[in-house]
């Protein structure tokens, strides 16, 4: 594997060439917009710029898209934050109990309790944690409600905390990944994101009769989506893995 660099345009590209690669991909991540293209061994350079020349409308339509979206700052995970849940803000209160590790959830409120000298890090662990026991509950009942309108089935529901997509769905093998993220969204955005990924298991592209079928089945998703897309992103760094 051997990286370089090329400008095309105002943009710095990263070039990773890989020997089992057949094809040119090309990658946009947040929170900084990173370019990156993963290209065959044998590619040439000029072939590589004509490529992402003609990708550059889209690129920097989706470049431009992640600079402008709005970001909470790093949580630290200590009294005083808020936090997000279900698309409402919550205040974090963070109280030391030797050997007891509990979050709660008041009308107002986040309550941690930990030991004294728990670290960031895990603070943080305990309350990611929490959050997908949170959308697992709430992701049951959402499921069975969209599986009963759409009349499709999937036959595996997993949660990731994903970096650029809301939701993914493996087709053959019917299995849906939902965004941990979306715990942090008001429930609506959750609906939509499942009736979305169900309708893949039946038109697998963005076709007119997908967009179709997700508006047969989820009228108000245009509502959902700008909701969704409103809505503060969690602090990320530049350097962080799914």
């Amino acid at each position: 594997m051997h990286n370089t660099e090329m400008i095309v345009g105002d943009i710095t590209v990263e070039i990773m060439r890989k020997a089992n690669l057949k094809n040119l991909y090309i990658t946009v991540t947040p929170p900084d917009g990173k370019v990156m293209v993963k290209s065959p061994m044998g590619v040439k350079e000029e072939e590589i710029r004509l490529h992402i020349l003609k990708k550059l409308p889209e690129i920097t339509k989706t470049r431009n898209r992640m600079l402008s979206q709005l970001r909470q700052t790093k949580r630290e995970y200590v009294s005083g934050e808020a936090h997000y849940i279900w698309g409402k803000p919550y205040r974090l209160q963070v109280i030391y109990e030797r050997n007891k590790t509990k979050v709660e959830k008041t009308p107002n409120k986040l309550i941690l309790t930990v030991s004294e000298g728990t670290s960031e890090e895990n603070r943080e662990k305990i309350i990611t944690e929490w959050y997908r026991k949170e959308l697992r509950r709430v992701l049951d009942s959402v499921v069975s409600r969209c599986e009963k309108r759409t009349g499709i089935h999937a036959n595996e529901y997993r949660i990731k905390n994903m970096r650029t997509k809301w939701g993914t769905c493996n087709i053959d093998k019917r299995r849906i990944w939902i965004n941990l993220q979306l715990a942090k969204k008001p429930i609506e955005c959750l609906e939509y994101v499942v009736t979305h990924e169900l309708v893949h298991l039946v038109e697998k592209n963005h076709t007119n009769r997908f967009q179709a079928l997700v508006s047969e089945y989820y009228p108000t998703w245009k509502e959902a989506k700008r909701v969704l897309n409103s809505m503060p992103l969690d602090y990320m760094d530049a350097e962080n893995k799914e």
